[in-house]
């Protein structure tokens, strides 16, 4: 796909949603039982949609909450439930459907004290701190958020009482029933919202203090505090706004804040590549604004509405490329938390760049790959057999010092402070830490694209098995290995990737949009990986034009 000329600009009064619009679709608009595209489908990240389309409307969600209430009842979860939103149009309204139904099946729900806003990896947080010594009544969790999505987009994930994304099973037990209350909606107990938040079970909660105050034990701020950093975070209009304004005094930083305020149009934002608002702090485009400052301090960050993916802005290099900054952190973290322990591993999934898998090795630990989705990192975090679990689309998160779990959800917020870390600790940025990396692993050219694929393509590139590449080389080099399964957990990956000696690529359908994804890595350089881009495309249009 094209870059659109919007890319990288201000987005201008145009651009921006009807908000008004929005929320009034939320409530008037029910969907058809009978359309795919309108049932409740949790993908990698929950159940997400857009009001105006039908696909996140308050049927669902009463349908998705009573569905969690259902499965809770099902698995004798007996604790309490941690609800958080972000700052997307449509995530309030949605927390308060999600209230209603819960006060209704008398469930205890921690909700955020004065109607805040709440981090996914601090719901995260929650759950693993409050179960670590009250196991025989687990809590668990939901989140409000459709990531950093468009501002017209809502989501909804469930948090199982490990604490982070629910598995598939879980997920698609969840759907099966959400759908089935769409059709018979007299199985869902609901109370008037007035009725519901003045409920005993229904209780306000400190989630900020809880969360900041034990970031000191995950996160060397000694350190960053005698090194005198001059640090920045775009919050991004996001759920951890006011997270950043307590971490910055809790701890004394030299820290500046901007976008610390509540916009649900996010008319501060810069157009991503396709010309839309998207909240992607990984996105040289969307990130924009922050790349012009990359001289006026030593760290620059940024997360996401829901706080759980990072962007880190450095002097040496601006935006990293998220792999380049996962790499460095892998190497830095393994080589500076003395106590953990030496027969941990580190967790990627197989869309990340193969670098990780050079790092890992010259560090003689053991790699575990995995499909798309932090689920799959949820119980080597829990158990505390990998130290590091990441994703090439600028979401992970780590061990605390002592080798214990912090969080089993992508959190943005510690990985933003990592970067301040690896800066004060080494005396150079995270864009030079990896640039030193590369000197002994080479230095991989790496890319993300999408191309068009509308439903029933999209469902093909899905159901893709090697037997449907008949092709034996990728940009003039031998295939030497395809694959729809990961090595790490032997689960599908939901797509294909194909590799060569020097190169590679994966292609996945997009959950959300009529798009699927292409990624790309060459060793040999960008000529190289444009081939790659090239072949992709072919490879994978002739092999679902084929599929019957």
């Amino acid at each position: 796909m094209s870059l659109h000329k919007k890319a990288g600009r201000k987005v201008s009064k145009n651009d921006l949603v009807n908000i008004e619009e929005i929320v009034d679709s939320y409530y008037t608009i029910s969907p058809d039982p009978l359309n795919p595209k309108e049932k409740v489908t949790f993908g990698t990240s929950g159940h997400r949609g857009t009001s105006i389309n039908k696909s996140f409307n308050e049927v669902h969600i009463k349908s998705i909450t009573q569905a969690i209430c259902d499965f809770r009842k099902k698995n004798n979860i007996c604790g309490p439930l941690f609800i958080g939103k972000d700052t997307h149009a449509l995530s309030s309204p949605a927390e308060k459907t999600a209230i209603q139904v819960l006060a209704a099946n008398n469930v205890k729900t921690f909700v955020a004290k004065d109607n805040g806003f709440t981090p996914t990896p601090v719901i995260s947080h929650a759950i693993i701190s409050f179960n670590k010594n009250k196991n025989n009544n687990p809590a668990d969790g939901i989140v409000v958020t459709p990531s950093h999505n468009p501002p017209e987009d809502g989501g909804i994930k469930y948090n199982e009482s490990h604490g982070g994304p629910a598995n598939t099973d879980s997920t698609n037990w969840i759907a099966n029933r959400a759908n089935e209350l769409i059709v018979n909606d007299q199985e869902i107990n609901i109370l008037p919202f007035s009725d519901a938040i003045s409920q005993s079970c229904i209780q306000s909660y400190d989630f900020i203090t809880s969360y900041v105050s034990d970031l000191e034990n995950v996160i060397d701020f000694e350190i960053i505090k005698s090194a005198k950093l001059k640090i920045c975070i775009d919050a991004l209009g996001g759920s951890a706004m006011e997270y950043w304004h307590a971490i910055n005094k809790f701890y004394n930083l030299n820290l500046e804040i901007k976008n610390d305020s509540y916009d649900p149009m996010f008319s501060f934002m810069h157009a991503d590549h396709d010309g839309k608002i998207r909240m992607d702090c990984s996105s040289q485009y969307a990130m924009a604004g922050l790349i012009n400052l990359k001289n006026d301090f030593d760290v620059i960050m940024a997360n996401d509405p829901d706080a759980d993916r990072h962007g880190i802005v450095t002097p040496s290099v601006g935006l990293l490329n998220p792999n380049h900054f996962l790499a460095s952190c892998i190497h830095y973290l393994f080589k500076n938390r003395e106590n953990w322990s030496k027969n941990i591993g580190v967790g990627k999934t197989l869309v990340s760049s193969s670098i990780i898998d050079r790092i890992v090795n010259g560090l003689d630990k053991k790699l575990m790959e995995v499909p798309v989705g932090f689920k799959w990192f949820v119980q080597d975090l829990l158990k505390g057999t990998i130290g590091f679990g990441g994703e090439e689309s600028a979401g992970a998160s780590f061990l605390r010092k002592n080798g214990e779990v912090w969080t089993t959800d992508k959190d943005g917020i510690i990985l933003s402070l990592l970067a301040c870390e690896i800066r004060a600790k080494t005396g150079i940025d995270a864009g030079e830490y990896y640039e030193n990396l590369t000197l002994k692993h080479g230095a991989p050219v790496y890319s993300r694209t999408d191309a068009k694929a509308d439903f029933f393509e999209k469902k093909k590139i899905s159901a893709l098995s090697p037997k449907d590449i008949k092709i034996k080389t990728l940009a003039d080099e031998k295939i030497i290995e395809k694959i729809t399964r990961a090595s790490g957990n032997n689960k599908p990956i939901g797509g294909i990737k194909i590799s060569s000696k020097n190169g590679w690529f994966a292609a996945r359908p997009s959950g959300t949009e009529d798009i699927y994804k292409i990624y790309v890595e060459s060793f040999l350089g960008k000529e190289h990986m444009e081939k790659i881009k090239n072949d992709a495309k072919d490879i994978v249009a002739n092999a679902i034009s084929e599929q019957s």
